[in-house]
């Protein structure tokens, strides 16, 4: 098995269960066009970001690292009338292309983007009240991922998902030698998922038309802290 084999299998996945969409289509076409790097989920990958935020019964749904806003649209669709996302974004450019992708799909008034350092914005969305989210998405640089879990599970409520991107990197995670910046970070992460109890999580490797990595689910079994039993 090979990466020209992952690609021809998830493309016929695609064309089985996420048919061609204008809105999502064109979010990533603007977003090429725009220059942001081809670093969005993959369309199988959307569609389950859509389906866990349904089956959590999500209507408050927080991302951080929006790029071209993809992602975004897939978790915004699940939301009910009056649901609400807010999405977190670094990069002004990318921020703007995001912006009017959503307005484009007729989101505009259900997903927020906001501008700046996601420890900032989490920050600022915490002295808001904003919270509990009932699911929080984390696709942001993976030094700081173990940082955005814990603001994640601060914001969240009993019974939420927590779901975290591109964690196995090539299967760099199982390098404990690594001097990845990027490595270091999902090992750090997977320590303190080992040592939380208010969380039950795995990990599962993925292949497909972005290669081979893989993604982290955190269940919120509680949202106070507790000692472990003795």
């Amino acid at each position: 098995m090979d990466q020209d084999r992952w690609t021809e299998v998830d493309r016929y996945l695609a064309s089985i269960f996420t048919p061609p969409d204008p809105a999502l289509d064109a979010a990533v076409e603007s977003s090429a066009k725009a220059g942001l790097p081809e670093i969005q989920v993959a369309p199988n990958q959307g569609k389950l970001l859509h389906i866990l935020a349904r089956a959590v019964g999500a209507r408050a749904v927080l991302e951080i690292g929006t790029l071209g806003g993809y992602s975004t649209l897939w978790l915004a669709r699940a939301l009910p009338s009056d649901g609400r996302l807010i999405s977190l974004e670094i990069d002004p450019k990318h921020a703007d292309v995001a912006r009017a992708n959503l307005e484009r799909a007729g989101l505009g008034g259900v997903a927020e983007v906001r501008v700046g350092r996601a420890l900032d914005t989490l920050r600022q969305i915490a002295a808001e009240r904003l919270a509990p989210f009932d699911m929080i998405f984390i696709d942001a640089d993976k030094p700081s991922i173990p940082e955005y879990f814990d603001w994640a599970l601060r914001l969240s409520r009993r019974g939420g998902l927590i779901v975290v991107d591109n964690v196995v990197r090539e299967g760099g995670v199982a390098d404990g030698t690594s001097t990845d910046a990027n490595v270091l970070g999902v090992r750090r992460l997977n320590e303190r998922l080992a040592s939380e109890l208010r969380v039950s999580a795995t990990t599962i490797q993925t292949v497909g038309i972005k290669g081979y990595d893989g993604f982290t689910l955190a269940l919120v079994l509680e949202t106070v802290p507790r000692e472990r039993d003795a």
